[in-house]
């Protein structure tokens, strides 16, 4: 919903005064509805989406500040002015206390104030359904949990879980495909748990001009095209967590003003004069040699040494093997779901074929070749040939044999270090715990 065109109700029991205000808002550019009394307001306000709601206070029937509770009450509620007699201010702070955001006082001084403070609410509410839309939009999507089999990861959440109950500003670092954004979400979780939003933005993906409107927000006005006031990121983060994923892909010259965020919390929208502040904690990422870039001039010096306050380096697949593993059964059974295979498992020797490859992908490309695997499987066995893998020449010794002891040892110490829950093992291992207890079983283990 735009400030021009906003849908509004007045209900007013004079009919001089209704005109009044009904034709200074159409005046506007707005769509105005009447009603002379409470009762067929809320009727109104209950079938229609308005994005305010002017009233008199002093009506027959129901009495004013029932009236701006009752408007309150509905679901996604208008902002509520109300219009008072001269000298009863004590009354519209009464309703303001209720729910309304402003009072008139009558007469008015002319068309444009009543204009003005229309533009004012109407614009209050769009904001705060433009925060809503933003802070929704990270909540649609489940936060995956890291898996931690391997010790190199454990290492990795045991620097999180230090760096999380704090605001200082986080720096992973990593190859693409390793799991920097599922790390950043612990960060968050560990911080805010279900509260505050968690909003990512790619710094890589858009240009110059959009990518500082994404993250700042702008003015109406602000450029061709700028209809309408927006909320930035940073804004629309705080109480939450901000994350700046390829931050080294950043442009120059957006570098200070982010550099500015970092430091003072203070920034302005595009077209804006006003210094507004956020209360996100920033986490960001980069799979580039960021330090290369700052010798490069490509990346300023000191927006370098502010991000890396606490710099977390997440290791590739090949370096976790255990991690192999669990991760390809958390992506068999979410691509088992969504194809509708539920009995398909993956075979000893496609997991050996798993653990024996490099995965230059990293979590990226295993998810993408276990989904595929799942569609050409032609029986109830994922085999390597299916994951696109070499058959091992020997599953049972050598590298094979060292890999899967290595993955023995780390599921029974974390079944030890969770207690024996077994349940709880298998979520931090991020395998489902039908297949911790068949492992369990194979180890002899009941």
């Amino acid at each position: 919903m735009t400030v021009d065109g906003a849908r509004i109700l007045v209900i007013e029991d004079e009919p001089a005064v209704r005109n009044f205000v009904a034709d200074s808002l159409r005046g506007a550019g707005h769509a105005v509805d009447e009603a002379p009394d409470g009762d067929a307001g809320i009727a109104l306000a209950r079938r229609n989406d308005y994005a305010l709601v002017l009233t008199d206070l002093r009506m027959p029937g129901l009495s004013g500040i029932d009236l701006v509770r009752a408007l309150r009450a509905i679901p996604d509620a208008p902002e509520v002015v109300v219009l008072t007699a001269y000298g009863s201010v004590a009354t519209a702070v009464e309703a303001m206390k209720a729910g309304a955001l402003d009072f008139i006082e009558k007469p008015a001084s002319g068309p444009d104030q009543v204009r003005l403070v229309a533009e004012r609410a109407v614009e209050r509410r769009r904001l705060q359904a433009e925060n809503e839309r933003l802070k929704g939009a990270t909540a649609r999507t489940p936060a995956v949990r890291p898996v931690v089999a391997d010790p190199a990861m454990a290492a990795v959440m045991d620097r999180v879980r230090r760096v999380a109950p704090t605001d200082t500003t986080v720096l992973l670092l990593g190859e693409s495909g390793v799991g920097k954004e599922v790390v950043a979400r612990e960060v968050h979780r560990l911080r805010h748990g279900d509260r505050g939003p968690f909003v990512a933005v790619n710094c890589a993906a858009l240009p110059e001009a959009l990518l500082e409107s994404e993250l700042f927000g702008h003015e109406k006005g602000a450029f061709t095209g700028a209809a309408e006031r927006k909320v930035g990121l940073v804004e629309a983060a705080s109480g939450g967590t901000l994350f700046l994923d390829e931050v080294a892909e950043m442009p120059v010259a957006l570098q200070p003003k982010l550099l500015r965020v970092l430091e003072t919390r203070e920034f302005t929208r595009v077209g804006g004069v006003r210094t507004l502040t956020t209360t996100a904690r920033f986490v960001a990422a980069t799979n580039r040699d960021i330090a290369a870039a700052v010798e490069a001039g490509r990346f300023r010096s000191d927006l370098f040494y502010r991000l890396s306050v606490f710099p977390v380096t997440v290791p590739p697949l090949r370096e976790r093997p255990a991690d192999v593993t669990a991760l390809a059964g958390r992506f068999l059974e979410t691509a088992r779901v969504r194809l509708s295979r539920p009995d398909l498992v993956l075979s000893e020797a496609a997991l050996a074929a798993c653990r024996a490859y490099e995965w230059p992908g990293n979590a990226r490309e295993l998810r993408n070749a276990v989904e595929r695997a799942c569609i050409l499987a032609d029986g109830p066995e994922v085999r390597p040939a299916d994951l696109g893998l070499a058959e091992p020449a020997s599953p049972a010794g050598g590298d094979a044999g060292a890999l899967a002891a290595v993955e023995r040892e780390t599921i029974l110490r974390v079944v030890r270090e969770c207690g024996g829950n077994r349940r709880a093992a298998a979520s931090r291992l991020g395998i489902s715990l039908r297949t911790l207890q068949y492992r369990l079983k194979e180890y002899g283990e009941v």
